[in-house]
């Protein structure tokens, strides 16, 4: 379950493959390779130096990722691989930028992808698919690690290591693009007729930071379930885990649902259909104190819902505060497993149970704001917490934050930007990506001018990076490249969705701010039966 639930947190896969094909490498400046596949002569982006260029020949097939995240994808044709390692002289980092070459099929556009949790880049799975669908891939590890591997925060004098961070927050995927596209049109003869962007968690935050810094880098910017405002949410999503331990109260993933279960099926209603979705999140007004003194069964055995269970649910779905009630940040949203950020361990030999945090809050907290890998999470009382949230935004707001709402170089420049959001999103609540975009608005006119160039799609019922990842399916890439070639924005965004039950039906994500209304008639699970209104409050 704890590596089921890493996955869904982490997204896209990421790091390095491995494939069992012949490796024909090639010193960089040599002459090229017999296959064709060659290292080609690399410009080194500003204030970065080339520390090896290497090509090798990959037959693809079966690409298995690497890392926590995993995954697989099949069919992917044969390619070539081109490395550029990067450095920047007095960093002594070492960033692998990945391009893969289709072999044949070449569909003459670029395509980038970002990173997971505290991974830079992709592990092969996005790579290959990007490469199966005809596309020239690149990506970057930005001399890091793993998704949850966070050994390179602090250096040997237990300081926080900012050239890595730098190269997580913003530099290493700016210099990825500059690389990719070189390594493209030296191996074509000709470069990218476009260039796109794709990734979701850390990698939409990266597209939300090349759109906000680097506006020139991509035509099209997909950019899903974002990590914006990360110096906020990531102190924010260990709130379930500060509110369990103050509470001294742990309910069991089997409690949580019970919760869940109970104000998906009161909210279901009010999009006039009884569908198993929860159309519009924001709208639900479940009161978890409605289960007290109620039974559910747990792996056979009853359990009775307590008011401390439903105080510390209620805490969890408000989200962190101060001590003077001041909101900090929006919480886990209604519909959404709880048992993600609030997991707890099993039962020890004494019956007592502990809280089990998300790693990727837990990290930020103990390497980036502790400077203490082995800090005890468990000890946070409510006003340490709050410190913690101001520390991070003062300490990494400007880093890291990537919540600028000025995007008026990239609109100018003829980017597009499409995001779609999970509102069951556990691990990055939608609602901070709906803030931004209303930031933006209030920054550039208001939402019909942004509309222009951002659009914002929100899918009731869908997890962290949920769509084309098991938690049903849409065709975003394919929406995101006919706004940029042939100039058709999306009105919506047809997908596929799984209900609470796990039966998937159709829908039309609505733009942002429009939510999903039942005609009144037509089969619930059919799209058609739907249609797209603005919130009656809006």
């Amino acid at each position: 379950m704890k590596r089921f639930l890493i996955v869904l947190a982490t997204g896209a896969a990421l790091a390095a493959v491995h494939l069992p094909a012949a490796v024909a490498e090639t010193p960089y400046g040599s002459l090229p390779a017999p296959s064709g596949c060659s290292a080609p002569a690399v410009s080194a982006p500003a204030g970065t130096a080339v520390e090896s260029v290497t090509a090798a020949r990959r037959e693809g097939g079966t690409i298995d990722g690497t890392g926590v995240v995993g995954g697989t994808v099949t069919g992917v044709p044969a390619f070539c691989e081109v490395t550029v390692t990067l450095t920047h002289p007095g960093d002594n980092d070492h960033a692998r930028v990945r391009t893969w070459l289709p072999v044949s099929g070449w569909n003459g556009s670029f395509q980038a992808l970002g990173g997971s949790a505290f991974a830079a880049g992709d592990n092969g799975v996005g790579m290959g698919t990007a490469v199966k669908n005809g596309y020239a891939a690149t990506t970057t590890d930005g001399g890091l690690a793993d998704a949850v591997d966070a050994g390179w925060a602090l250096n040997a004098k237990g300081e926080v290591d900012t050239a890595l961070l730098n190269n997580l927050a913003s530099r290493s995927q700016h210099e990825a693009a500059i690389v990719g596209k070189q390594v493209v049109a030296a191996h074509f003869g000709s470069p990218a007729s476009y260039s796109y962007f794709n990734g979701c968690s850390t990698g939409g935050r990266q597209g939300y930071l090349e759109a906000q810094r680097y506006p020139d880098d991509f035509d099209g910017i997909l950019a899903n379930a974002p990590a914006v405002s990360w110096d906020e949410f990531e102190v924010a999503t260990l709130w379930p885990q500060v509110v369990m331990n103050n509470e001294r109260t742990y309910p069991s993933a089997c409690a949580f649902k019970a919760f869940t279960d109970a104000a998906v099926a009161a909210c279901d209603p009010l999009d006039g259909a009884e569908d198993k979705l929860v159309n519009d999140a924001s709208r639900c007004d479940f009161d978890p104190r409605r289960l007290i003194g109620t039974t559910v069964v747990c792996d056979g055995k009853e359990l009775t819902i307590t008011a401390a269970d439903a105080a510390v649910v209620r805490k969890i779905w408000d989200g962190p505060r101060t001590a003077s009630g001041r909101r900090l940040w929006s919480g886990v949203p209604v519909g959404a497993d709880l048992a993600g950020l609030a997991g707890t361990t099993a039962p020890d030999a004494n019956g007592q149970v502990r809280g089990a945090p998300f790693p990727v809050p837990r990290l930020w907290v103990t390497n980036w704001l502790k400077k203490q890998p082995s800090f005890d999470v468990s000890t946070i009382t409510y006003d340490q917490f709050t410190r913690l949230f101001e520390q991070s935004r003062t300490e990494y707001g400007r880093i890291i934050g990537t919540d600028d709402p000025d995007l008026s170089a990239f609109r100018d420049a003829g980017g597009k930007l499409l995001t779609w959001h999970g509102q069951a999103d556990q691990f990055i609540p939608a609602q901070g990506t709906v803030d931004y975009r209303r930031q933006v608005e209030r920054t550039m006119g208001g939402g019909k001018r942004v509309d222009d160039f951002y659009r914002l799609f929100l899918a009731p019922g869908t997890a962290h990076c949920g769509l084309n990842k098991g938690g049903g399916t849409t065709d975003d890439l394919a929406a995101l490249t006919a706004w940029v070639e042939q100039g058709k924005a999306p009105r919506t965004l047809p997908a596929t969705l799984l209900d609470a039950t796990g039966r998937s039906v159709d829908r039309d994500l609505c733009r942002y701010p429009e939510v999903s209304r039942y005609r009144g008639h037509g089969d619930p699970a059919a799209a058609s039966s739907f249609r797209c209104v603005l919130p009656s409050r809006h």
